[in-house]
């Protein structure tokens, strides 16, 4: 076995590992999406208002006033 066989296999070892690594990454940022993850890119702000009504982060009467500027009748 000569040099050049060398470097050859020490690029395919590196392509090797990093197609792993890059599989790892892609596999659990895929799963982090399917178990809901962050989505609030994708509701509306009654929807999160909603929300933090539910958890108690808001009291009734910033709910009701939060929710009339939001729909525009405040």
């Amino acid at each position: 076995m000569g040099a050049g066989s060398w470097v050859v296999m020490i690029a395919v070892m590196a392509a090797f590992w990093g197609l792993v690594i890059l599989a790892g990454v892609m596999i659990f940022r895929g799963s982090d999406r399917s178990r809901g993850g962050d989505r609030t890119q994708d509701r509306t702000a009654l929807e999160i208002l909603d929300d933090r009504f539910a958890r108690g982060e808001v009291d009734r009467e910033e709910y009701e006033a939060r929710k009339a500027v939001l729909r525009g009748t405040a």
